[in-house]
């Protein structure tokens, strides 16, 4: 008889968060890779300062975009590697569970990141970083790249290049969620007309949903492999 599928999930996310409460690894690198991209980023801006505001949005989601691929290697690499993808996978539990429940973890470092990094980028770029819609646009692309990642994550931990083909693999395949976040971010900054810019944050949160439904499907497939 198969586990509940939301306490399976829940049980995932419970122990991904005891483990980084413990360990505090997860978090500390994806955070330190952020905060030293914006540095740079910044420091290589300074004197261009129209260049500086049009690149703001980019610089926000690009870091999160890598900081995220950092955070998922380590997750799924660390199941592998202590047996625990294995051990699920021999469990009365849903494949999909299984998925759900990383994703949920992922989102959770990742969104946590994310929000760490705008109060910081208001200081360095002295623009209004922490606004409800930037907050509805973060979250919403961050589902997009974590489930993507996820899957993909999934996928490219049993290469020995599993550092650096992540980032190869889930870029061309995350790339309509970066540019709808991307516009949304720089129209929302600009202080653009709403009717200007809500289609962004309408496609986003579109292609949110057929991601999810693909990863959802498809991660069975892939996680036997």
């Amino acid at each position: 008889m198969k586990t509940p599928f939301l306490k399976t999930v829940l049980t995932i996310v419970r122990k991904d968060l005891r483990a980084e409460l413990r360990s505090r690894e997860l978090v500390t690198s994806m955070a330190l890779f952020a905060f030293l991209s914006i540095l740079i980023f910044s420091f290589a801006l300074e004197l261009d300062r129209e260049a500086r505001e049009e690149a703001i949005s980019g610089v926000l989601w690009v870091t999160v975009v890598y900081a995220s691929t950092i955070g998922l290697n380590r997750s799924m690499a660390g199941e592998r590697e202590q047996g625990n993808m294995d051990a699920m996978l021999i469990s009365p539990i849903d494949r999909a569970a299984i998925f759900f429940g990383k994703l949920v973890g992922n989102l959770i470092f990742t969104l946590l990141v994310g929000l760490l990094l705008l109060p910081v980028m208001m200081i360095l770029y002295n623009k209004d970083m922490v606004q409800p819609w930037i907050l509805a646009v973060l979250a919403l692309g961050t589902v997009g790249f974590v489930s993507v990642g996820t899957l993909l994550a999934t996928m490219t931990t049993q290469t020995r290049a599993r550092e650096s083909l992540l980032p190869i693999v889930m870029m061309p395949i995350a790339l309509p969620v970066l540019l709808a976040a991307v516009r949304a971010t720089t129209s929302i900054l600009n202080a653009e007309n709403f009717a200007d810019w809500v289609f962004w944050p309408q496609l986003l949160l579109a292609v949110d949903a057929i991601y999810l439904l693909l990863c959802y499907l498809l991660f069975e497939y892939v996680i036997e492999e």
